[in-house]
């Protein structure tokens, strides 16, 4: 489904402004990564170019609503809407989905609704099909202008350009259209530019401007719907002896000159294979920050992951440094770097201790970011898109990634406006937290919040130890003191008969009838818990508090036997919509609150048995097939979670600069960290049956403590595993 290209030199150029210096890089690594893993089923990802971190992703929609189409676009479908330029990655909800346009053949456009499936190609910044009309469309991109290139039969063309097409979260509240206000002018005979003010699962603003480099002969406005707010536009061509036409379309949140200047600086030209063979130069330095050794499924399914990992978020500023603020106020970024599609419920686990690791440069701009939020606000972001806060999922978990920022010692962000901004969200109640009601009775009761009460209190627990932490690290003990207090309140949900957190309302009675093993889910099945059921949700609390873990059930064996009945209960009509995927047990891969739970074997007196369980994960759940992702990518927290889990740790707790030891899934990988220094894991006697950590090394020195530490990574070094079979 790839076409692999195998060169032996690669210089970088043109990342977020075009003039990064010029690295090189001796391998191609993108020719492992297949974009297509994920796209088939509940994965969710998209086949499309895109750069990392980059604002547009240009690339097919089959359907415009519909949760299996949440990317625009599923494996399975042969329909086709057209090719819009912005999509998210792995999410549950749709959004974005700007601008669409469909090239077709005007003698046969009752088939410009349909491709060829065997003639869909892709690869690192580049996909191509060919529609049954037999108008070829190829697709790449810059980080902030989307190129296409069609290629006709005939000389005569036909291009829709359709301004009230997106990507829809709920079909039945958005019959009345997306677009709530627009101003889109046909500027010449080969330029459109305009805004959209889009209300789905955020409101927003996009300008854009949109360049041919043929002209249109003739424009057709088409008949507006009854709700519609955008115009739709049919556009003739009558081309060169070529055939071919080419678009640019050039985003800004800020305005159409905004969309304009970064049009010019970084896609003055038409050459569209220069920027295709630019794009895969800046994956390749990118993709190159890891080398393994392993076989091509394993490199194809890693190099995959790295790559999704690498998409978001993304920067949003305009190549001048201006975005569009949660306010609705223009900004200026620091450093011309504004995040935003920050799934941080999600990657706030697994895939930002990674981009800590792979791309350190990154993190301050992530952090000021959301700091830069909290000030517009006055609490931190909870999930972003196009710089505006969707209040998707719970908890405040924004705080654990500034928290992890600080320990592993990022300094370009001032620690005590963090500490303040972590305060303020914590106390200040905004839409998703009520801390009123959570001081008042040490827990959210049931009775007065309609649901994930147990999940809420949980989740606020690690956040507020988070908070402590920091204040601790600052000298504020006075804080730390609050948020220790606060960081304990999970114990007052801890019933002791069932040996599970149960929701509980305001006169201290448990919800009854309880099944830890039903799942519930806001928008699904309403109740205590989110996407998620009483046994998943229990481990919340060991991310921060393992000895209090054990405290409450008795001890390390009865903390073992816990773990014991969790990866071996069988799941009760599982259900994909309530979170419940890629089961193991009780243990959902597909969703992301269980996603440490394997690892807490290391805390136990059998940690064998939870590396048993990341190796049948790994090799269960995860494959080189379009269907090879059980569960959203999310952002890439999945994908993450895979990535560090073939290395051989993973943050148990996210934010307190520590890894801890699994089993690795690679013979041989070399993390390339800055200035040249390297950190080498290598993985004696690894086979398909040697899948245990009988030891564990770092620089020559056994690692008594499970743990190896963020600073220790950034070193260097030598990472021994030791494998056996038993």
């Amino acid at each position: 489904m790839k076409i692999k290209f195998i060169y032996l030199l690669i210089v970088l150029i043109a990342s977020c402004k075009g003039s990064e210096k010029q690295t090189v890089v001796s391998k191609d690594y993108t020719q492992y990564v297949n974009t297509f893993i994920g796209t088939d089923g509940t994965g969710h990802t998209f086949p499309g170019p895109s750069m990392p971190f980059g604002m547009v992703q240009p690339g097919p929609d089959n359907r415009d609503e519909g949760w299996s189409h949440t990317s625009g676009y599923q494996f399975k479908d042969s329909l086709l809407l057209g090719f819009s330029q912005t999509r998210l990655n792995g999410t549950g909800i749709s959004e974005m989905g700007d601008i669409l346009l469909m090239p077709f053949n005007e003698t046969k456009k009752d088939l410009s609704n349909r491709y060829f499936k065997n003639t869909e190609k892709a690869e690192v910044g580049y996909y191509s099909l060919l529609k049954k009309d037999s108008v070829k469309v190829e697709l790449t991109a810059t980080n902030r202008v989307a190129v296409h290139k069609y290629t006709f039969p005939t000389q005569e063309a036909k291009v829709l350009v359709d301004l009230q097409h997106g990507l829809r979260f709920i079909f039945e509240e958005n019959q009345k259209g997306l677009v709530i206000e627009s101003d889109v002018k046909i500027e010449n005979n080969t330029t459109i530019s305009g805004f959209c003010s889009t209300s789905n699962w955020v409101k927003r603003k996009y300008f854009f401007t949109l360049t041919f480099d043929q002209p249109f002969i003739k424009s057709e406005e088409l008949e507006k719907g009854v709700f519609d707010k955008a115009p739709k536009f049919e556009l003739s061509f009558q081309l060169n002896t070529s055939k071919i036409l080419k678009v640019k379309i050039a985003l800004s949140s800020v305005s159409v000159d905004g969309a304009k200047q970064n049009m010019a600086a970084e896609m003055p030209q038409w050459d569209f294979e220069k920027v295709k063979q630019d794009a895969k130069n800046v994956w390749n330095a990118y993709l190159g920050r890891i080398d393994i050794d392993a076989p091509s499924k394993q490199k194809e399914i890693f190099y995959t992951s790295l790559y999704r990992v690498f998409l978001q978020p993304s920067n949003m500023a305009d190549v001048d440094g201006k975005y569009r603020g949660a306010d609705d106020k223009i900004v200026q970024a620091p450093n011309n770097e504004y995040y935003s599609t920050l799934s941080i419920w999600d990657v706030y686990r697994g895939a930002f201790p990674l981009l800590e690791i792979i791309a350190p440069e990154k993190i301050d701009g992530i952090i000021n970011s959301m700091l830069i939020h909290q000030k517009a606000t006055g609490f931190l972001p909870i999930w972003t898109v196009w710089g505006q806060d969707n209040y998707c999922m719970i908890g405040n978990h924004a705080i654990p990634m500034i928290l992890s920022a600080t320990k592993n010692g990022f300094k370009g962000f001032d620690k005590n406006e963090a500490l303040k901004a972590m305060v303020e969200t914590s106390t200040n109640s905004h839409q998703i937290s009520n801390w009123e009601l959570y001081n008042k009775y040490g827990y959210y009761p049931f009775d007065k919040v309609d649901n994930e009460a147990v999940s809420r209190t949980l989740e606020h627990g690690y956040d507020d130890w988070c908070v402590a932490e920091m204040a601790k690290d600052l000298g504020d003990l006075k804080t730390s003191e609050i948020f220790t207090k606060r960081s304990n309140y999970y114990k007052n949900l801890y019933d002791s008969s069932s040996k599970m957190m149960r929701g509980m309302d305001t006169k201290g009675k448990w919800r009854t009838p309880f099944d830890p093993l039903i799942a519930t889910s806001p928008m699904n099945n309403p109740g205590d818990y989110t996407e998620a059921n009483a046994w998943q949700y229990f481990w919340t609390p060991a991310q921060y508090d393992i000895p209090g873990m054990k405290s409450l059930l008795g001890g390390e064996e009865a903390f073992t036997n816990q773990l014991n009945d969790f990866f071996t209960i069988e799941a009760k009509n599982p259900n994909k919509f309530l979170g419940q995927e890629a089961m193991i047990g009780q243990y959902a891969h597909g969703n992301e609150p269980s996603h440490h739970i394997a690892y807490l074997y290391a805390f136990s007196n059998s940690p064998k048995t939870g590396q048993k369980y990341i190796y049948k994960i790994i090799n269960e759940f995860h494959n080189n097939t379009p269907d090879g992702m059980i569960g959203n990518d999310d952002c890439g927290q999945m994908s993450a979670w895979y990535v560090l889990s073939s290395l051989g740790f993973y943050p148990v707790n996210p934010a307190n600069s520590e890894f801890v030891i699994g089993a690795p899934q690679l013979k041989e990988a070399t993390i390339n960290l800055k200035g040249g220094i390297k950190f080498n894991i290598t993985a004696k006697n690894i086979s398909e049956k040697a899948i245990y950590t009988e030891k564990a090394t770092l620089n020559d020195k056994v690692i008594k403590n499970k743990i190896i530490t963020y600073p220790q990574i950034m070193k260097g070094g030598f990472l021994k595993f030791e494998m056996t079979k038993n």
